[in-house]
């Protein structure tokens, strides 16, 4: 029996990508290459991210893509400057298109004046030497791209727009040479520009689009304090990192690497990753992230994972892909940009050809064709889905959500069923102090002491719901720990007990897990203990509700606790239940043709979420619930499970008006191109406007995540 071999994955910049027919090309050329077994292009980020077997050298990926007509370099990570390339070379190509244009235009005024003869003519040259070496220049982007698809038997969208300007072009030289009454030299510069600024404002738009992904790892600190075996300290480079190094982190340093507290108390700003505004308390053996700012005193950190491993750099990994699924929408969009190359040409064909035969002359012929050419660019449609993914990822990214695939987002926004699983999802899947604890000051601190004293896991719960109200331990003597029975010690001479409660001297017999406590001869607290639900359940619930929901509680738990559970939340629930009966109820509601959303957190709720129509899990939970999961929310509240459906359905709704306008924008642009009522420079200004209409309208996603 043989076994597959391992695969590898290369990820490469690809340059000239400017619609989803050249995405197309890629994903499907590629994979015919041997070895190679999928491509996945990331059009926001212009990078392809290729899986293939070992033997196949990055070199000849890179060949290869060069053979599709693309210009790729191998990804080596995020930097200002590539980021900002693209954008700093068409805002130079527009600054020279619009000068020439200003200037071509000034002396264009004077023929529409009414220049005749000599003077005509001179300004049509004066206007040629403006305008060719300004074409030259700022019409690189689109010949250089066209010139690479040709080469090699291919076409893209640049192709159709280089052909345009230079047909302008050379007619606009034809009629001055021959001393003829019309050149459109201002025309070809003002198509140029208004083409240009269409191109520059997407591109700063998509950029802008995807500032919650490429922040991420720039929130980790590049330098660290690091404290050597000898008790000495040095300053050290955060990718130098390695586990079981000590960090020392003062009061509002960011924190260079997961890691667990050894020394320290502190409050932790934790809103990068979980999307919480409100500081988390963090004390000896509690656990923190890279990239958060610890607000309030000094920490010393043992490193647990640096750099790649970290899950800042998990995040902006998942992030990476968020928008790659391919939706049904994304598909149809693919499916008619490979289609536009062939049609386009064909089109303009015909109407060169038309107007000829219907007796206008070879310039106005051409003048409509050149229009055509232009006005039928599919950038609008390519960007629809893709711009609309892009920024609603990274509007529920900044709310503590976690997009894993762009596709998840079309299928959470027609589910229409939702079974929460208990334990860990609807509830905090931790013991916590549900009532019982003294209210005097004095004796919290000294619960505080003897819980801090002992690692069961009540007086542990006990000590981290006390630090977290800021209860500072009280000083206490004589402690002694009675395996089986709790903590004893004395405070002010007097004894203090903390454990079972018939030893403590309770009479109470509690229905719930408890311990309990009692200063000298005072009083005894029973301190009860349970999963308590998640501070905003009752909410979560009630606005799924609104969604339209009716939300179903599934637990492995006895039929009692669930009872409890449900009867708080007002939804109906099911006991008792092991990995095969939460499938079972998912195939039930699935065969009656329900779309269903699981939201479950443990190992056992795997299988019913990998089967659901889409899962989401909380970031506290398995890695096999995070794994299958589409979505992860960070935090202690349920909301994110209600905002997220919110958003999936605003995100529909948007890439549904996109799809509108753009498809609207031709059925109206290209009759009107074919008619001759539109000229190049119109053309120009209804492709560039149609494409920054639907980048526009997606950025209002940015707020979808409420």
């Amino acid at each position: 029996m043989s076994t597959a071999a391992p695969l590898e994955t290369s990820i490469f910049t690809v340059d000239g990508l400017r619609c989803a027919g050249c995405i197309a090309k890629l994903e499907k050329g590629l994979p015919e290459i041997s070895g190679v077994t999928s491509a996945r292009v990331n059009f926001t980020s212009k990078r392809v991210r290729i899986e293939h077997a070992a033997n196949v050298a990055d070199e000849d990926l890179q060949a290869a893509i060069g053979r599709l007509g693309f210009s790729a370099q191998p990804f080596v990570g995020e930097s200002e400057a590539s980021a900002n390339r693209e954008s700093r070379m068409l805002m130079t190509a527009l600054a020279v298109a619009g000068f020439a244009a200003m200037n071509v235009m000034l002396l264009s005024v004077s023929i529409w004046s009414g220049a005749d003869g000599a003077t005509r003519t001179l300004f049509h040259w004066l206007s040629a030497a403006i305008a060719l070496p300004a074409v030259a220049y700022a019409g690189r982007p689109f010949f250089g791209s066209a010139w690479g698809a040709l080469r090699h038997g291919r076409t893209n969208m640049d192709v159709p727009i280089s052909i345009g300007v230079i047909l302008t072009l050379s007619m606009s030289l034809y009629e001055t040479v021959i001393g003829g009454a019309h050149a459109y030299f201002d025309g070809v510069t003002m198509l140029l520009f208004f083409l240009l600024a269409g191109r520059f404002l997407d591109s700063a738009m998509r950029v802008r689009a995807a500032d919650g992904v490429a922040a991420l790892m720039r929130r980790v600190p590049s330098e660290v304090l690091v404290r050597r075996p000898d008790g000495s300290t040095e300053q050290r480079f955060a990718a130098e990192l390695a586990p079981g190094m000590r960090l020392l982190i003062a009061a509002g340093e960011r924190i260079g690497a997961d890691g667990v507290v050894e020394a320290g108390h502190s409050s932790v700003d934790r809103s990068l990753v979980t999307g919480e505004s409100v500081a988390e308390a963090v004390t000896v053996g509690d656990s923190v992230l890279a990239g958060t700012i610890n607000l309030s005193g000094p920490l010393t950190v043992r490193v647990t994972a640096a750099g790649e491993a970290t899950i800042v750099a998990d995040i902006a990994r998942l992030m990476e892909t968020a928008t790659q699924g391919k939706s049904r929408y994304v598909r149809i969009a693919d499916r008619a940009s490979q289609l536009y190359a062939p049609a386009v040409h064909t089109l303009a064909a015909l109407s060169l050809v038309g107007w000829l035969i219907a007796g206008a002359g070879l310039h106005q012929a051409l003048t409509i064709a050149v229009a055509v050419l232009i006005i039928t660019c599919p950038c609008a449609l390519g960007l629809a889905v893709p711009i609309a993914q892009v920024v609603a990822a990274g509007a529920l990214m900044r709310v503590g959500i976690l997009l894993k695939d762009g596709s998840a987002l079309e299928r959470l926004a027609v589910a229409d069923t939702v079974l929460l699983d208990k334990t860990g999802t609807v509830t905090l899947g931790h013991v916590v102090p549900l009532g019982g604890m003294p209210a005097d000051h004095k004796e919290r601190g000294v619960l505080l002491a003897l819980a801090e004293a002992s690692r069961h896991p009540l007086a542990m719960a006990l000590s981290d719901a006390l630090a977290r109200d800021g209860t500072v331990a009280a000083v206490v003597s004589d402690l002694v720990e009675y395996p089986g029975l709790g903590v004893e010690a004395r405070f002010a001479g007097a004894v203090v007990r903390l454990g079972r409660p018939d030893w403590v001297g309770s009479v109470e017999d509690s229905a719930h897990v408890a311990t309990a406590f009692r200063l000298g001869t005072g009083p005894v607290h029973v301190v009860t203990f349970g999963d308590a639900l998640r501070p905003d359940a009752v909410a979560a619930i009630e606005r799924l509700r609104a969604e339209g929901f009716a939300p179903r509680l599934l637990s492995g738990d006895a039929a009692a606790v669930v009872e409890t559970i449900g009867d708080t939340l007002g939804i109906d629930g099911s006991a008792r239940m092991d990995p095969a009966d939460k499938c079972h109820i998912v195939d039930d509601f699935t065969a009656r043709g329900r779309k269903v959303l699981m939201v479950g957190d443990g190992l056992n709720d795997g299988p019913a979420m990998k089967r659901a129509f889409v899962a989401m899990a909380p970031s506290s939970g398995t890695d096999v619930s995070q794994l299958v999961a589409d979505l992860v929310f960070f935090g202690d509240k349920l909301m994110p499970v209600p905002i997220a459906v919110a958003a999936a359905r605003g995100t529909m709704r948007v890439v549904r008006q996109n799809f509108a306008l753009a498809i609207g924008y031709n059925v109206l642009a290209v009759p009107l191109a074919i008619a001759g009522q539109v000229t190049p420079l119109i053309a120009a200004l209804a492709m560039s406007g149609s494409s920054l209409i639907v980048v526009a309208n997606a950025l209002r996603l940015r707020g979808v995540a409420r």
